[in-house]
């Protein structure tokens, strides 16, 4: 018999999900929480213009460097809005940015964006259908694939640019 602490056991799970995720071994095994302000009941994404309090468990967030705060309902526009920022938010540049967050599927708690790991192409959807979904661990994420039936996972440097307007006609590639 062996006698396994249960967070020995973790990280070896979570060890074994990246190989057959085909992670990189040296990836962060957990993404990192982040204190970020939260949307008020009349914050409206920058992309969409929905309310996106009414969301709470897909919530994303960007900082800029003078603490202005944009709010998504999703990570799914968060995308859109990191890849053309000055599109989105006159007189605003990306490198200006100082904090951004999503919201992990499992934990709902604020996590890095960079430090996240995304599913697409699953059967759990958001606000606006198909949705990239936040995961806090490799371990989560191998979860998720197997009971959601992902289609890929991500990591946030990974993500193509034309990625999220593909999510919203159904297309995971």
């Amino acid at each position: 018999m062996c006698n396994l602490s249960r967070r020995t056991a973790l990280g070896l799970l979570a060890g074994v999900s990246a190989l057959a995720l085909g992670l990189p071994q040296t990836a962060r095994a957990e993404a990192l929480p982040i204190d970020l302000p939260k949307p008020g009941p009349r914050d409206t994404c920058p992309v969409c213009g929905m309310f996106v309090a009414r969301y709470p468990d897909w919530i994303a967030t960007v900082v800029f460097a003078d603490g202005a705060a944009f709010h998504f309902d999703g990570p799914k526009d968060f995308f859109k809005f990191v890849a053309e920022v000055p599109k989105y938010a006159a007189g605003r540049r990306r490198d200006q940015i100082t904090a951004m967050g999503v919201t992990d599927y499992y934990g709902l708690r604020p996590i890095a964006a960079e430090t996240a790991l995304y599913a697409v192409g699953s059967d759990v959807l958001g606000p606006m259908g198909h949705e990239f979904v936040p995961l806090a661990s490799e371990a989560e994420a191998a979860d998720f694939m197997r009971d959601h039936a992902g289609k890929r996972l991500l990591r946030f440097a990974d993500i193509p640019a034309d990625l999220p307007a593909k999510l919203d006609e159904g297309r995971f590639e």
